[in-house]
């Protein structure tokens, strides 16, 4: 079986993240896999004329990113419609999507090279933002939906539906609407739950909720929730991923359902993700 073709991908603002790049790829040669480096990263590397990142998941078996969970987020943004599996190797602190650190390089390159990874797939939301009869803009995501107010310290009314039917009017900062991927981000920080990457689920999620007994609430991966603004409020965006927000107006329409596809993570052998929750939140049980 032939060496895999790599794509590497590196987030240049980060320390030591270039020389990091330049060492995994003398690994994998020295290894007889052929590596395609992403154009910013090969820049910066002073390794000639890269390639985009659209077109590396065109071309390459595996993508490997170096740095946090939110250049793993920016390169499933930018893959495109082939969505191939991404190793991440943490070069931050704390990282559920980047479950490698820098420490273990040689051990990934030789799991790699052997095709020894593990991959799961995770889902992706689908977000469109509904105008009268005109769809606005339509994303992806893998980790969350944000709504929220804009620069002025007020709360917003969102009229929120399920499958058609009413839920509630949260008056809130904002709203979190999760796949199990994104629990463990924005949506935790929020008061959200931790979800199991294979449950099945979204959850929704208030941001500073006037009303006390507005919690998190779970539902479906199966359903759609539609979000709109009551009325009008000064400044509301969404947000997909944290990318690029967009304003929203009173009666727009925000609809957000599980998308027809999904992207796989790739990790060391024998990894779990409890194993990963434990090392994340250092969870280290009773001190009794």
């Amino acid at each position: 079986m032939s060496a895999p073709l790599i794509g590497l991908i590196a987030h240049t603002g980060k320390p030591g993240a270039l020389a990091m790049a330049a060492r995994l790829r003398d690994e994998f040669e020295k290894k007889g896999a052929a590596v395609r480096i992403e154009a910013r990263t090969a820049e910066m590397m002073g390794a000639g004329d890269g390639q985009t990142i659209r077109q590396l998941a065109e071309e390459c078996e595996l993508l490997v990113a170096l740095g946090g969970d939110g250049t793993i987020l920016q390169v499933v943004h930018e893959m495109g419609e082939n969505l191939k599996p991404i190793f991440g190797i943490n070069l931050g602190s704390l990282g559920f999507l980047t479950c490698v650190s820098s420490s273990a390089v040689e051990q990934a390159v030789d799991c790699i090279v052997s095709r020894r990874y593990t991959k799961t797939q995770r889902i992706l939301l689908e977000l469109e933002v509904v105008r009268g009869e005109a769809t606005l803009t339509r994303r992806i995501g893998l980790n969350d939906a944000v709504i929220s107010r804009g620069a002025l310290s007020r709360l917003i009314r969102l009229q929120t539906w399920i499958d058609g039917a009413a839920l509630t009017e949260y008056n809130a900062d904002g709203l979190v609407i999760s796949t199990p991927t994104g629990s463990t981000a924005y949506s935790l920080a929020a008061g959200g739950p931790i979800l199991t990457p294979d449950c099945g689920v979204f959850a929704v999620t208030p941001i500073c909720p006037h009303v006390l007994t507005n919690r998190s609430l779970i539902f479906s991966d199966r359903s759609t929730i539609v979000v709109s603004p009551r009325e009008e409020q000064g400044e509301i965006y969404v947000t997909v991923d944290g990318q690029e927000a967009m304003a929203i107006a009173s009666g727009d329409m925000v609809q957000i359902r599980k998308s027809k596809q999904c992207v796989a993570l790739a990790v060391l052998p024998g990894v779990s993700f409890f194993e990963v929750l434990r090392q994340k939140l250092k969870w280290s049980g009773t001190a009794i």
